[in-house]
């Protein structure tokens, strides 16, 4: 799903006009990015947390020239997802092998 089929699904449920949505989920993604840029986590519970982490310097190698390079310290985003959020992509595999075991 990209932005604009989550845009058409979000309005479609709420029966708020596509132009809202769009405000709302723009505003709403602006201030997570905000937020995490700023060392904050931004937390929804059941769904996850966005994050900030630090990824430390290392060297590397040009895959055209096998070059050692130097890789930058940096600050990177990061997302830990909630349990709800894990347990609802994961029942539809336990419901199968619950199907499959009782097939055999």
């Amino acid at each position: 799903m990209n932005k604009t089929e989550m845009i058409d699904a979000v309005a479609k449920v709420t029966g708020v006009t596509k132009a809202d949505v769009a405000k709302v989920i723009n505003a709403y993604t602006d201030e997570i990015v905000k937020a995490v840029a700023a060392g904050d986590d931004y937390v929804t519970v059941g769904f996850g947390k966005f994050y900030q982490s630090e990824r430390q310097a290392r060297i590397g190698r040009n895959p055209s020239t096998g070059a050692e390079i130097k890789i930058p310290a940096a600050k990177v985003p990061k997302f830990s997802a909630g349990k709800a959020f894990k347990d609802a992509v994961n029942a539809p595999k336990k419901a199968a092998k619950g199907a499959r075991k009782a097939k055999k």
